[in-house]
């Protein structure tokens, strides 16, 4: 039997524990097997005895990322034979040496993040390549201690993490609970113009922005400079147009792109640039090629979304400054 495996990631006092913790102790988590909890650092909240006998919960310790091996996780696994796996991974450790056997299987991966401390590990170039191998692959990421900082901050720092991973889902908390930070007026563009003109870091935003709130888009007219990306096998009549975006360093630079539908597509030669005029409408962009573009590094969401209606396709010359630079926003 393949075995869940839930890893959560973070800093130091990020509030790993405490999401863990509470997470064990709610009724829609109980299991009738034994839970294997495996730690990698201490930190100031701990798990009480109580509750780990509660929810049939068993916790082990790991102290060096050299022994965090398939092998030794084995062994746990043969000594409780844990019916699910919880992981709290150490913040100082590389994620690139997370590892864990075939058997069992990453169910869901989870970032906390402290708000007070962000701009202390986003600015420092060693502890910022850590941050992003945590989230770059992580489904949640929960930005708590939000108290006191103000909005447009939060709304910086939440374009700084989708910068490195559009896909996950963002969540900000002060005391009081959610901090709300989807608001229209708060972006550098004006959502209200037609078209809308995204120059320079606006249409990396805009590329975030479309994704978490496709509503404020759909019927509008957009405008941008963009990479012709043509994969191979992708349907007549389509493109793909692209940025590439730095979301946390120079190793960090990655394709961007939206699905085009042009009629004149297979005129367009891969790799020019192209401002495009654009119409944003819903529409299935599940298309074969899309894996094959991911592989090469260019991320496209695939499923049901929105795709670019193109009314105009105008070559262009490639900009001084192709790289959308998101590390100083």
């Amino acid at each position: 039997m393949v075995k869940p495996v839930y890893v959560i990631n973070g800093f130091l006092e990020s509030g790993k524990t405490s999401f863990f913790a509470y997470t064990i102790g709610q009724p829609y988590f109980r299991t009738s097997g034994t839970t294997l909890l495996i730690t990698c650092e201490e930190g100031e909240v701990g798990y009480g005895p109580k509750l780990l006998r509660a929810t049939n919960t068993v916790k082990e310790d790991i102290e060096s990322v050299d022994d965090f091996t398939p092998a030794a996780l084995m062994a746990l696994d043969a000594k409780y034979n844990p019916e699910r796996i919880l992981i709290e991974w150490n913040g100082m450790w590389d994620f690139r040496k997370f590892r864990i056997p075939k058997k069992w299987m990453l169910e869901q991966e989870m970032t906390t993040i402290d708000a007070s401390t962000f701009p202390m590990y986003f600015g420092n170039g060693d502890l910022k390549s850590l941050l992003a191998e945590q989230i770059r692959g992580t489904e949640l990421i929960m930005v708590n201690r939000c108290d006191g900082i103000d909005k447009k901050t939060l709304i910086r720092y939440k374009r700084n993490l989708k910068a490195i991973n559009p896909n996950a889902e963002l969540i900000f908390e002060d005391k009081d609970g959610e901090v709300d930070t989807a608001e229209a007026e708060d972006l550098p563009y004006d959502i209200h113009a037609d078209p809308i003109v995204l120059d320079g870091i606006n249409y990396a935003i805009w590329f975030q922005d479309i994704f978490d709130h496709p509503d404020w888009y759909e019927g509008k007219r957009v405008q941008f400079l963009a990479d012709v990306v043509k994969p191979a096998d992708f349907p007549a009549g389509y493109f793909i147009s692209a940025r590439p975006i730095m979301g946390c360093c120079a190793n960090d630079i990655r394709m961007f792109g939206n699905v085009v539908q042009y009629d004149r597509a297979d005129e367009l030669m891969a790799g020019q640039y192209v401002r495009v005029t654009a119409e944003v409408t819903p529409g299935d962009i599940s298309y074969s090629g899309l894996a094959r573009v991911s592989q090469e590094g260019y991320d496209v969401v695939t499923g049901e979304g929105m795709i670019l209606k193109a009314a105009s396709v105008e070559p262009e010359s490639r900009p001084a400054q192709p790289v959308l630079d998101f590390t100083n926003q």
